[in-house]
């Protein structure tokens, strides 16, 4: 067996902008198993102000691989040899999986459909107002917010203005701060924002604080998820570090987290410690959404809890698509 890659760069339609800054263009590479059973592949798609191997040499590292030939033993040393290295991890993590031949599931007999939300991406109040109705009026009935960016006023005004249109029974509200708040004032931000019946919101405050997660996991009113907070942790401090900050839901993303095996292994002790969860694509391109669209599928729960899955439209150019979305639901197409 021996690997090939390729390199692309993507284009964003319109910035995509969060309390980080904004998006532009984006690089992933393919890399690709030559087998005798055929052929296999990954995606890396780094995001390189938040992958915690962002600044790693990527072209330099599948160059590596690409000179010497593999079986099943090496492959498996390869996995361990970037184990901190989660963005090729995961496009390692990819290959396997798919080698492993994994049982169809609803979502791949195309029997059943992925429950997705509805991103509202950072932008001007109105614009995002906008955004969000267009989503609605599309069938999407979860919505999420970037948060943190703009004027904390105007944001509740926002929300404010979605609830007096649409009830927590019709529209189920999320929020994404990307750790945008400061640990002084996020206690009261989070009671206003409690007021217009919010599901949850992403990682409120910054990562590696975790004394003042933890206490505003225990004193908040609206629901926290950590998202930023798992990606920065080694994986053998996951498990303590959610036992001592106590989130209500953790968010999966398995290209910045190491792959699906890790993730399988966050689900597993998360639903042990009465954690939600969902998964969340991380701007890959179509060929490693449908691949996340095909892990996460195996779980009961993809299927009637909205997952963070579709940003493969943002793109001026992608590769073919391999899902389409239908009144706030993914299918494989």
């Amino acid at each position: 067996m021996h690997f090939s890659f390729t390199k692309h760069l993507f284009e964003f339609k319109k910035p995509a902008k969060t309390s980080r800054g904004a998006y532009n263009s984006k690089y992933t590479w393919i890399l690709k198993l030559h087998t005798e059973q055929g052929d296999f592949e990954g995606e890396i798609s780094p995001l390189f102000d938040l992958s915690i191997d962002g600044d790693c040499d990527f072209d330099s590292e599948l160059r590596v691989i690409t000179e010497k030939n593999y079986n099943s033993n090496s492959l498996i040393e390869l996995i361990h040899e970037w184990q901190n290295l989660p963005t090729l991890r995961f496009g390692l993590s990819s290959i396997i999986y798919k080698m492993k031949k994994p049982l169809p599931t609803p979502f791949i007999e195309k029997k059943q459909g992925i429950l997705i939300n509805g991103l509202v991406w950072m932008n001007d109040i109105d614009a995002m107002f906008e955004e969000a109705l267009s989503k609605i009026e599309s069938g999407f009935n979860c919505i999420k917010f970037k948060v943190g960016a703009l004027d904390f006023d105007s944001e509740c005004r926002l929300l404010e203005k979605i609830r007096s249109l649409y009830s927590p029974n019709k529209i189920q509200i999320r929020l994404d701060a990307n750790g945008a708040f400061e640990v002084d004032d996020s206690l009261i931000k989070m009671k206003e924002l409690a007021k217009f019946d919010i599901h949850s919101i992403e990682q409120p405050i910054a990562a590696n604080q975790i004394d003042a997660m933890e206490e505003l996991c225990c004193k908040s009113k609206l629901k926290i998820a950590l998202d930023e907070e798992l990606i920065r942790l080694p994986p053998s401090e996951i498990s303590k570090t959610l036992l001592k900050i106590k989130p209500a839901y953790l968010i999966l993303k398995p290209t910045l987290l190491g792959g699906f095996d890790r993730c399988d292994e966050i689900i597993r002790f998360a639903e042990n410690n009465n954690i939600g969860w969902w998964c969340t694509s991380a701007l890959e391109s179509n060929k490693g959404l449908f691949d996340i669209a095909n892990w996460v599928s195996k779980y009961d729960q993809s299927y009637d809890f909205h997952q963070g899955l579709g940003t493969g439209l943002l793109y001026k150019e992608n590769f073919n698509e391999r899902t389409v979305i239908e009144k706030g639901v993914l299918y494989a197409s």
